[in-house]
């Protein structure tokens, strides 16, 4: 099997038993790498029997000649195993990165040149660094609306889809940038007890004290395969579990790794559209916050993003409104994982704080009035104040291996804490969520459950 260059070598392997959560990469000495003619973070591929991969190269100075060095992921995808034989030459560069540069120039890429670069993405084949070069030219170029569903459905494509058989399947989703907004943990039990279909994945706090997925989980596992999703959804017509692992639109969470660190997110809307492209959703509502202190700061920027989720979806077959909601201020009076898990169980139970209550049924009245339902936001609450949306919360729990019977006060949170008062009296008119978000952080949140 020779390349353009035409040399390759046997070598003995030597699994590392290390994972890197993304590049396939492979350890060569230097005197291999110099007779392969390859240098540090060039692509080899590898072959082993039948089977082939493509690996990024690390040079080590003290390996031994004759072995290389396998990172978990490149083991796996070759099925090899220690000692065996492999065959190595220097990989050509993949066609995406040529598309890469060309957006680079500023040029629009055609559908056929985006799906190139997404497969790439999903089999490891481009590097950090490239896949950075590629958002930042997102970022700085900008996407035409073709090229934003070019890149939707090639997220979808590359992935796995769930079917959760005839619709309507509902959904809903945040844009985020607001500390303590459990509305999902309402949402999803509120439309369940109605009858509809409302399979929701959520993500993990990338930058916030909590995402949904952490919340939910101090009330039941979240880390749910296809299989189990589906059976919670036909006992129950819902769930709200952790989507990073269900291999739904895989190249964005390789997006989300990358975009995290340069602190930009130019994926916004196929990032969103083609998760629930994937899990099959029909009517979708999106929450946008906007205010000072959100992700979104001005209602111009929030119309221009409304438009462009409802243009884009049209274009994927879903039907989406929008929620311009209030984002300058904390949602409820809790922020971390086990402390908004507790306000959202008691704001099921009949108390918790009002705009918790008011936003959660405002966007599930949205949803009922998308399926037909007349007067969404009154029989939302009537769900709600009736105790049905609890009743059908705790069957999720129940569902997805949680304790059905659990209650706010069981919930354990953080054993040190502080009171901070004011030395005037007088009321408090405005909190700065960047603040409250840090001291969260700072107290341990996400990681530690009950911080916050």
């Amino acid at each position: 099997p020779a390349n353009h260059n035409g040399v390759y070598m046997e070598l003995i392997v030597e699994i590392l038993n290390i994972t890197t959560g993304g590049n396939r990469i492979a350890i060569l000495s230097e005197q291999s790498a110099s007779l392969l003619g390859v240098h540090s973070s060039d692509r080899i591929r590898l072959t082993y029997g039948d089977h082939e991969a493509i690996a990024i190269t690390n040079i080590a100075a003290n390996f031994p000649m004759n072995r290389i060095g396998l990172y978990d992921e490149i083991a796996v995808a070759l099925g090899v195993k220690e000692d065996e034989k492999i065959s190595v030459q220097l990989a050509p560069v993949p066609e995406s990165l040529i598309n890469v540069r060309a957006k680079l120039r500023g040029e629009r890429l055609r559908e056929q040149d985006i799906i190139t670069i997404v497969k790439d993405v999903v089999e490891c084949h481009l590097r950090s660094v490239e896949i950075a070069a590629y958002l930042t030219d997102f970022k700085i170029y900008g996407l035409s609306t073709g090229e934003v569903e070019a890149l939707s459905r090639a997220m979808v494509a590359t992935g796995k889809s769930i079917s959760f058989g005839e619709g309507p399947i509902l959904d809903k989703h945040s844009v985020g940038g607001i500390p303590g907004d459990k509305t999902s943990m309402l949402v999803v039990p509120i439309i369940a007890a109605a009858g509809f279909t409302i399979p929701k994945t959520s993500s993990r706090a990338i930058t916030s004290p909590a995402g949904t997925a952490d919340r939910v989980e101090t009330l039941c596992p979240v880390n749910l395969s296809i299989g189990e999703i589906k059976d919670v959804v036909a006992k129950t017509n819902g769930c709200l579990v952790w989507g990073g692992s269900l291999e739904l639109a895989p190249a964005d969470d390789l997006f989300i790794q990358v975009e995290y660190p340069l602190g930009i997110d130019p994926l916004l809307l196929p990032s969103i559209l083609s998760k629930k492209k994937a899990i099959g959703a029909t009517h979708v509502v999106i929450d946008i916050p906007t205010g000072v202190g959100a992700k979104i700061k001005t209602r111009t920027e929030a119309y221009t993003l409304a438009s462009d989720f409802v243009d884009l979806g049209k274009r994927l077959g879903l039907n989406i409104q929008c929620a311009l909601t209030v984002g300058d201020q904390p949602l409820g009076c809790s922020i971390g994982p086990a402390l908004e898990a507790k306000e959202a169980l008691t704001t099921l139970m009949g108390g918790g704080p009002p705009d918790l209550r008011e936003k959660s049924v405002s966007l599930a009245g949205m949803l009922f009035e998308m399926v037909g339902v007349e007067n969404g936001q009154a029989k939302a609450e009537e769900i709600l104040d009736s105790g049905k949306a609890e009743k059908k919360m705790r069957e999720i729990i129940a569902a997805q291996g949680g304790n059905p019977t659990v209650n706010p006060a069981d919930l354990p949170v953080g054993k040190e804490h502080d009171v901070v008062r004011s030395d005037k009296a007088g009321r408090v008119l405005w909190l700065s969520t960047e603040d409250i978000v840090r001291i969260a952080r700072e107290a341990g949140a996400p990681k530690e459950k009950g911080a916050g």
